[in-house]
């Protein structure tokens, strides 16, 4: 069974940096991607970015191309989020999760999910 684990969320101002960690664990084989999600109050979730497993490619959302950078550590089991330059518009909770299906964007291929962390960037 895969558990996923987020954790490096905090509150910050506009303009500050945070990295978001989600730790796995479980079986990897059958994994093609693992991607980061966040949903603002009163908002749909929304897709920030995914990394294809194999390949180690990764694929950004254009709200936050060029400002998030997503990096991994195989020996930690450890997917990263890098994130700069953060805006009050990246404020929501922040969710990693793991499909067997795509490396891409749809959430809905995404079937294994962890409990969130919180982003809150203030003007």
């Amino acid at each position: 069974q895969v558990r996923l684990a987020e954790s490096g969320g905090g509150y910050v101002q506009a303009g500050d940096s945070l990295r978001l960690s989600c730790t796995t664990s479980g079986r990897t084989l059958s994994r093609l991607g693992l991607g980061w999600f966040r949903q603002a109050p009163g908002k749909e979730r929304e897709y920030v970015a995914s990394m294809a497993w194999l390949t180690g490619s990764t694929f950004y959302a254009d709200t936050v191309k060029g400002r998030f950078t997503l990096s991994r550590d195989n020996a930690k089991n450890t997917l990263y989020l890098q994130m700069n330059s953060l805006k009050p518009e990246d404020t929501g909770v922040y969710y990693c999760a793991e499909s067997r299906l795509t490396f891409r964007s749809d959430s809905d291929e995404y079937d294994v999910w962890g409990q969130g962390t919180q982003v809150t960037v203030s003007s």
